[in-house]
């Protein structure tokens, strides 16, 4: 039997390393394709599969500093016998051939690398504006400072790599939650076999510290799971038998028996890790301009550099090649766009990075940027700022009717509906009762559900249902604070029942945290109007709107949008389904809920809780704010040392700085957001 990996309380391995073990398959074949592609957070405005990858290295860290190691070994030697220890032997070819073998570990790299461009017809890549300035030093006798740039700029790729593959750890962690067998039971045996084979249907046996491969249903009395994988949160959370658990989810007290109700392929998890490695697949504005930026860019700046050299020689008397060629070469490293094209993919990578690390999940880095300028968060009630779990408060019904046999009738055909309502008023008459029999049971959308049964029209909804049939009935709905369902049985208004749900325990803090942002809180619900202004009182919610059909809150977003006012609508991505496609931003909140919410929703918070919604905000802010400084420190430093450079107030060493230093500023810049607390 093959190794499984084993996990603690909060989630952590206790075996080997996950980069240790295989990764699944196809996740692994989608995170090889991202790495090729220019999300990898280096494009450099080279073709997507030129083999330069700086997210995939199985090397240490060691090895891949080593041929920078080497090159700067030999140069600091050649420099000392240049100036500090003259030896008469350094000198011609010997000097040329010294500095040479300190060029070729981390020069040859990049020789290759600007070859397979040219080849794959990208000519005026990074890698080509290296060799030609490096080889450039090496043919007017600048041999140090062409090992230099050639050296810095090795290390730089390698901090670069590190600072893609520290950003990319958040995936691969994810990636490592599916186990790759699972443990089923065959005639009350245990067999282990691969998780893919599993069939629905299926019972898996789940050890303490095992991760599960597949949704399921538990069958055991109770079971207690770490989520973190999903929510990240690692809280433990009690399941009871036939309640559903999730692939990814740890066992962590005894051995618990899951029935397997979806396909490997189709579970929660998988969802969400294709969800995840598709995220930068959608570029924000300020990235996709970049890229288009480096393609123009980088040509026009050899044409620059050309006629840096070339020009002179018309209008300067004392004209010397060598000097002029010099400048060229300063500007070419100068102009490379490395801390650009680098830093501001790497930047937006890391706020998904950072997002998905708190269990929000960004389908792109677009919508980074728009929920970053978000004006208005219009929210639903039910399941968002409250818990949706109802529970019946108040039954009233009219002496003239039977109560308990009224009730369950309204239970029977409440069943047909998984509304959080039906399942309160299931919980609290009991039993179904299988012997009614109902024809022509019909929904109404917005209003509640009718039906004949004994040969007489039930009614079972909100007052609109009853002023549509115009059933008369001697209450003000408006007295009422909580959610009431109307009922009307052979034509006439035979009672109500009251059910209340409670609200979150972060909603109150959510509601200040928007305010804290300047961002308005707007409630929109299909519930009862007195129910919907009492919870956004008790919150402190801007504007709030009850009785709303779907068509109702596609108004009023619209008078919101009308305002030239941007939107973000939290909900269940389902039922609110245009409201979604209205709005700048769509959140699904629980989305490991529904299969909807993931397909529908632009954002996506794994857990119920509201407070990530400005968190959220907050992350897309600061993603913004990083890459706005990282564009600003690249077009400044560069703009100063290529002006001084041009009229030969700059060295080589100077160019370094502007490339490969402003480079590395940036990449730490841009991997802060990932240790930052929000």
């Amino acid at each position: 039997m093959e190794h499984k990996h084993q996990y603690d309380s909060n989630g952590k391995q206790l075996c080997c390393s996950p980069q240790e073990e295989k990764i699944d398959k196809n996740a692994n074949k989608l995170l090889k394709e991202e790495k090729h592609s220019s999300e990898d957070g280096h494009s450099h405005g080279h073709s997507d599969d030129d083999g330069h990858d700086h997210g995939s290295t199985d090397k240490t860290t060691f090895e891949m500093f080593l041929p920078a190691i080497i090159s700067l070994t030999i140069l600091l030697a050649g420099i000392g016998m240049d100036n500090f220890f003259p030896q008469q032997w350094f000198t011609g070819w010997v000097r040329i051939v010294w500095y040479a073998a300190a060029y070729a570990p981390v020069g040859l790299p990049v020789l290759k690398e600007a070859y397979e461009s040219i080849m794959k017809g990208d000519v005026f890549s990074e890698f080509f504006l290296m060799s030609i300035a490096t080889i450039g030093a090496f043919i007017i006798g600048e041999y140090p400072e062409g090992v230099a740039v050639m050296l810095f700029y090795a290390v730089g790729e390698v901090f670069q790599t590190l600072a893609v593959t520290r950003a990319k750890s958040n995936i691969k962690a994810l990636l490592d939650q599916r186990p790759d067998e699972v443990t089923i039971l065959e005639n009350n045996t245990p067999k282990t076999i691969k998780a893919k084979e599993a069939k629905i249907g299926d019972i898996i046996q789940l050890k303490s510290g095992e991760k599960l491969a597949l949704d399921g249903e538990l069958i055991s009395d109770s079971a207690s799971f770490n989520t973190a994988a999903l929510t990240g949160e690692s809280k433990p959370d009690t399941k009871n038998k036939g309640e559903v658990v999730l692939a990814g989810m740890i066992n962590l007290q005894t051995v618990a028996q899951i029935k397997i109700t979806t396909a490997y392929e189709d579970s929660k998890l998988s969802k969400i890790l294709e969800l995840v490695q598709n995220a930068t697949s959608q570029k924000a504005p300020t990235e996709l301009f970049i890229r288009k930026f480096a393609r123009i860019y980088t040509p026009i700046v050899v044409v620059l550099a050309i006629l840096i050299c070339v020009v002179p020689y018309f209008f300067v008397d004392n004209y010397i090649f060598r000097d002029w060629l010099y400048r060229a070469l300063i500007f070419l490293v100068i102009s490379c766009p490395c801390a650009l094209v680098i830093s501001i993919p790497l930047g937006y990578f890391g706020g998904i990075g950072a997002a998905s690390r708190n269990g929000i999940l960004f389908k792109g880095s677009n919508f980074l940027d728009k929920i970053a300028e978000i004006q208005n968060v219009v929210m639903d009630k039910t399941g968002t700022m409250t818990e949706g779990v109802f529970e019946v408060q108040e039954v009233n019904i009219n002496p003239a009717f039977d109560k308990t046999e009224l009730l369950q009738m309204v239970n029977t055909l409440e069943s047909n509906s998984t509304h959080p309502v039906a399942t309160a008023i299931h919980q609290y008459v009991g039993e179904i009762n299988q012997s009614l029999n109902f024809q022509n049971v019909e929904e109404i959308a917005g209003h509640g559900l009718k039906a004949n049964v004994k040969g007489d029209e039930l009614l079972v909804g909100n007052f609109k249902l009853m002023d549509k049939f115009n059933v008369n009935y001697d209450i003000n709905p408006a007295d009422i604070i909580y959610t009431v369902i109307a009922i009307a049985y052979q034509g006439k208004f035979a009672g109500y029942i009251t059910i209340a749900d409670s609200i979150k325990e972060d909603a109150k803090l959510t509601v200040e945290k928007l305010h804290n942002l300047n961002v308005k809180a707007t409630m929109l619900s299909g519930d009862k109007g007195t129910v919907v202004k009492y919870v956004a009182q008790q919150l402190g919610i801007d504007n709030a709107f009850g009785d709303l059909l779907p068509e109702d809150k596609v108004n009023k977003v619209k008078e919101i949008k009308s305002k030239n006012e941007s939107v973000a609508f939290v909900g269940d991505g389902v039922n609110d389904a245009p409201v979604v496609a209205l709005s700048d931003v769509g959140i699904a909140m629980g989305g490991l809920g529904s299969d909807a919410t993931i397909e529908t929703a632009d954002v996506v918070i794994q857990d119920d809780r509201p407070s990530k919604i400005p968190m959220a905000i907050n992350i897309g802010k600061k993603t913004k704010q990083i890459v706005w400084q990282n564009i600003i420190l690249a077009f400044v430093v560069k703009a100063i040392v290529l002006v001084l450079g041009a009229g030969g107030l700059a060295t080589m060493w100077e160019a370094v700085f502007a490339d490969v230093g402003v480079a590395l500023l940036a990449i730490l810049n841009a991997v802060r957001i990932q240790k930052m607390k929000f």
